[in-house]
């Protein structure tokens, strides 16, 4: 399918999550979890209880690792697929309580601030949609959601990293989103061609961007899927983490 097309929800990416289902969980980049959820939550400084909200949670991986160190995790994704291997991994695990799942747009849900921390991972919202002006949107959810002083953590693709070292996908300098022909594969190994196009940005428009949303940047770093540390932002990195809080 092409970017342009719709699944059966109404969303374009709704066709690609209900071939994966689970094997998604399967891909490499999906391996680094308790990792990440580690640096996140000495970063964020949560604490047992504290209560998450995961925007693009996918099938929840990131949203049920921190459950299981004790925080309550609240996962939205736009897939009503991976919602449902979200919440069948949560039950599974006696976890029903501590994440729950629900399908809803990050571009246009409205939740109360009462949340502590907000995390938007691995592309699963923020530089996925079809516009800039949506990826604002989204960062608008996420400020709305946080109590005052809330910590956020965002990750986006690294268009330096992109212009230098991208080969298999083209760079728009123009729009900055990398586009590339792939196959998804189910758990019978049936591939489905799609064409992803992801956006991805300088550390200076995320600021900008964070600003106008509401959101004050603590600390911007270069980082790799299971590899989140304290590096200074440069172009050997595929993806920034950007790290901040609620005015």
């Amino acid at each position: 399918m092409s970017r342009g097309e719709v699944g059966a929800d109404g969303h374009w990416f709704e066709e690609l999550a209900s071939h994966m289902g689970e094997t998604y969980l399967r891909y490499s980049f999906t391996k680094g979890t308790e990792q990440e959820v580690g640096f996140l939550v000495e970063s964020l400084g949560l604490d047992e209880g504290a209560r998450v909200l995961d925007v693009g949670c996918g099938p929840g991986r990131h949203a049920l690792a921190l459950a299981r160190r004790g925080m309550r995790v609240h996962g939205i994704d736009i897939s009503t697929a991976f919602i449902d291997v979200a919440n069948a991994s949560a039950q599974r695990e006696g976890l029903g309580e501590a994440a729950t799942f629900e399908r809803a747009d990050a571009r246009t849900v409205n939740l109360p601030p009462v949340f502590d921390a907000a995390i938007c991972l691995c592309q699963g919202a923020f530089g996925l949609m079809d516009h800039l002006a949506h990826d604002i949107e989204i960062l608008g959810g996420i400020a709305g959601a946080l109590r005052p002083g809330g910590g956020f953590a965002l990750s986006a693709f690294n268009a330096y990293y992109a212009v230098k070292y991208h080969v298999e996908a083209t760079f728009d300098a123009g729009t900055g989103v990398s586009s590339e022909r792939t196959a998804v594969h189910n758990a019978a190994g049936e591939a489905l061609e799609a064409e992803l196009r992801t956006g991805c940005f300088t550390p200076r428009e995320l600021r900008l961007m964070c600003r106008q949303a509401g959101l004050s940047v603590d600390a911007i770093h270069s980082v790799e899927p299971g590899g989140y540390s304290r590096h200074d932002a440069s172009p050997e990195s595929p993806e920034f983490l950007v790290l901040g809080h609620r005015w």
